[in-house]
């Protein structure tokens, strides 16, 4: 068995897991239905296994949307806050490389590849944020342009005053209590 695939017995636990979130709440995925998403996810072992991946770090992800012209289901991370098990990490690795001391664990970027997920741009921030409220006292790196990248500057989120706000910091930067959320279309 390769490491990006879950045992039997481990992947119907998971199935169980995610079809209870997705009948919680509802609010996030109207008009779509479980079984359809299930035989997605049952045919797609690597996607599970990221999907497994979000969930084991904390993001606890969900259904969000349904791409009409690819024929995919969208699932964000859909924990309350920017998940515990992708904190405390600059942006990328060359911002990572330039520390010179204190370096983090490692960075946004890679992680999201190594598990298989692209970090939420700007704009699937604010349409996660349409469903709920989500990083009130948090704040997640989101996907920044390369014209941006290039000025030393990365872009991250929050939601505060029932608003959300985009701000910008040095890419090498790394705090406590920011992360970042991630999607993947099945």
């Amino acid at each position: 068995m390769s490491k990006k695939n879950l045992s039997p017995n481990d992947r119907q636990e998971f199935l169980k897991q995610l079809e209870k979130r997705f009948e919680k709440n509802m609010n996030r995925h109207k008009d779509l239905e479980w079984t359809k998403i299930q035989v997605k996810l049952e045919a797609d072992a690597a996607k599970l296994w990221s999907l497994s991946e979000m969930e084991r770090t904390g993001g606890e992800p969900d259904v969000v949307g349904f791409d009409k012209k690819t024929g995919e289901y969208i699932f964000y991370d859909c924990s309350a806050e920017s998940p515990k098990g992708r904190r405390s990490l600059c942006y990328d690795r060359r911002a990572w490389e330039s520390r010179k001391e204190h370096k983090p664990e490692g960075n946004a970027v890679d992680a999201a590849a190594a598990i298989g997920i692209e970090l939420l741009t700007e704009e699937e921030t604010r349409e996660l944020q349409k469903i709920g409220s989500f990083d009130t006292k948090t704040s997640s790196w989101v996907e920044t342009s390369a014209d941006f990248r290039n000025q030393g500057g990365a872009l991250f989120c929050d939601r505060r005053f029932g608003r959300v706000f985009v701000y910008c910091n040095g890419a090498e930067s790394y705090y406590a209590a920011r992360g970042f959320r991630g999607s993947l279309r099945v």
